[in-house]
């Protein structure tokens, strides 16, 4: 009778190497691109050009408000001055270099703030406090910074079945007339808004950005899977930038495009908007809000948003251009007795 062989010593410890050399990296691996998610430290967002904010674009009475859910009421900044809302307007104590004096406060010196976004409200809220809550500004030039809808789309977290305003698991033909209610809501919201300034306003709204990176696996950011996601956030997205392109005095912030790559897939360089420059998460832990380095982004891009589309800057401009206008070329033409006589008070 044979007796069996006891296996080596050399070969079992072999064996236990090249197990150890397969896991341990695979599992720093596995937290490195896929559990660790860095804030990273410093700046975050597109640069802002200091020139735009050297000289004064009007001295007319300005203001600001802000209407909206909890990213424009500021969730998940490290302080109220450091809120986007806040920080758009003045430069906290703690300002990082490149930006010190890159606020709407140097620019324009007649600017009043006040801000009613609610934290965690939808869009049906948001119609409701332009409606009831936001007064009429007689005599100031409205700039009015919006996020709405993204709530509309994560509520309530695939916890109980989908609704308007709150249809997270919905299907996309499901959720078609409520895409289409956001449409009419949103263009409602607009038409509200203008009536609040009788002198003017501009409107600045921000798309709806993607904490999975454009990649859809809802599970990345620890909800439920859900298939149509993607698609009927896209039609979020379309909604806003069809009802913005219907006038001239809105503008869509592209917080959408400035956000991939810095959720929850911001450290696999293999993705499509992996970003190298600052592969980073942007977001605060309850995955809807962005954390400190995300409103800076926030900050940089709606200020970059204002400086080119503001028709503020044209104002002394405009008033040089009209004063010159006659003398130039041909001799003026006689002024009809019955001629209208232009508002002397009137301004642009």
């Amino acid at each position: 009778m044979q007796t069996k062989k006891k296996p080596r010593p050399k070969r079992r410890l072999k064996s236990l190497l090249l197990v150890a050399l397969l896991v341990i990296p695979g599992s720093f691996a596995y937290i490195e691109f896929y559990l660790a998610r860095p804030p990273g430290e410093g700046p975050a967002g597109p640069t802002v050009n200091a020139d735009e904010f050297q000289s004064i674009w009007s001295d007319r009475q300005i203001q600001l408000i802000g209407i909206g859910d909890s990213i424009t009421a500021g969730l998940g900044a490290k302080s109220k001055s450091h809120r986007f809302f806040n920080r758009l307007r003045r430069n906290p104590n703690d300002e990082f270099a490149d930006m010190q004096g890159n606020c709407l406060e140097t620019v324009l010196p007649n600017l009043k703030s006040e801000n009613f976004a609610i934290s965690g409200s939808e869009s049906m809220m948001h119609l409701e406090v332009i409606q009831e809550t936001v007064p009429t500004y007689e005599n100031a030039f409205g700039i009015v910074v919006m996020t709405s809808g993204g709530n509309d789309l994560i509520h309530s977290y695939g916890k109980s079945p989908p609704r308007e305003c709150a249809m997270y698991s919905a299907t996309l033909e499901q959720a078609q007339p409520w895409i289409e209610n956001y449409r009419v809501r949103l263009d409602t919201m607009i038409r509200k808004i203008v009536d609040k300034f009788p002198s003017g306003c501009e409107i600045y709204i921000g798309d709806i950005y993607d904490p999975t990176d454009g990649v859809g696996d809802a599970p990345s950011v620890f909800l439920p899977n859900w298939p149509d996601g993607l698609a009927i956030h896209a039609q979020y997205n379309k909604m806003i930038r069809l009802v913005a392109s219907k006038h001239d005095f809105v503008h869509v912030v592209p917080l959408h495009e400035l956000f991939l790559g810095h959720g929850s897939h911001c450290r696999q360089f293999w993705q499509e908007h992996y970003d190298s420059e600052d592969p980073h998460y942007w977001f605060y832990s309850n995955i809807e809000d962005p954390n400190d380095r995300g409103y800076d982004a926030i900050r940089r891009v709606f200020l970059n948003s204002i400086a080119s589309n503001t028709s503020l800057r044209n104002d002394e401009t405009a008033s040089e251009l009209e004063a010159l206008e006659p003398y130039q070329g041909a001799e003026p033409s006689p002024t009809p007795d019955n001629a209208a006589t232009p508002d002397q008070d009137s301004t642009l």
